[in-house]
């Protein structure tokens, strides 16, 4: 990673992570924590750095996107498997997607697997291109912004983020299904308040 960066520099992270997110090995909260890291020793600018690893997660995911509704779900469990995206990820982010629709958009891509299937489901699922951008590039924003300001913040620790990635994202689920339901109800609540046209 470090010599990829290197040696691509800036264009090398958006290359990453759009591969990352299409279901390419790459470690990409490492990646990101990395570049954090990297921007925390004056090597990367902070600002660059955001705009590309945003740019990197938006190719991904809109890729993932059109290759669901290009290609359908039988794709996926053909030729997931062989991009490390398991048919347990495929299960459980098609149970999350049906109860919790677009929002799996923005929180997936905090848990690792999730990430890769739900833009593809998305496109699977037909949905307006619209919709899915509003949650989905939220979404990466809020994820990329997150991981080099805490690689940033940490600077020379930015490693352990790698293993609390690898142990306990998964514990991340239930929290980050309380906090949909909790945007959902304040969602519902606004939107019946609101002046009908």
């Amino acid at each position: 990673m470090h010599h990829f960066i290197e040696q691509f520099g800036y264009i090398g992270i958006i290359i990453a992570l759009a591969g990352g997110i299409i279901g390419l090995p790459v470690p990409d909260e490492v990646l990101l924590t990395y570049v954090g890291y990297n921007v925390s020793t004056g090597t990367m600018s902070y600002s660059l750095a955001l705009t590309c690893s945003f740019a990197g997660a938006l190719l991904g995911i809109t890729i993932s996107y059109y290759l669901g509704i290009r290609l359908g779900l039988p794709f996926l469990h053909k030729f997931g498997p062989k991009v490390h995206i398991t048919e347990k990820r495929i299960e459980q982010t098609k149970t999350l997607f049906t109860k919790m629709g677009p929002f799996v958009l923005f929180i997936g891509y905090f848990i690792p697997g999730i990430r890769h299937v739900s833009a593809f489901l998305a496109g699977i699922n037909e949905y307006r291109f619209k919709k899915f951008a509003t949650f989905a590039y939220t979404g990466a924003f809020f994820w990329v912004f997150t991981f080099i300001t805490l690689g940033m913040t940490l600077g020379r620790d930015w490693k352990i983020v790698r293993y609390y990635a690898e142990h306990y994202s998964i514990y991340l689920i239930p929290l980050l299904i309380i906090v949909a339901i909790i945007g959902i109800f304040f969602y519902s609540r606004t939107k019946k308040h609101l002046p009908h046209k």
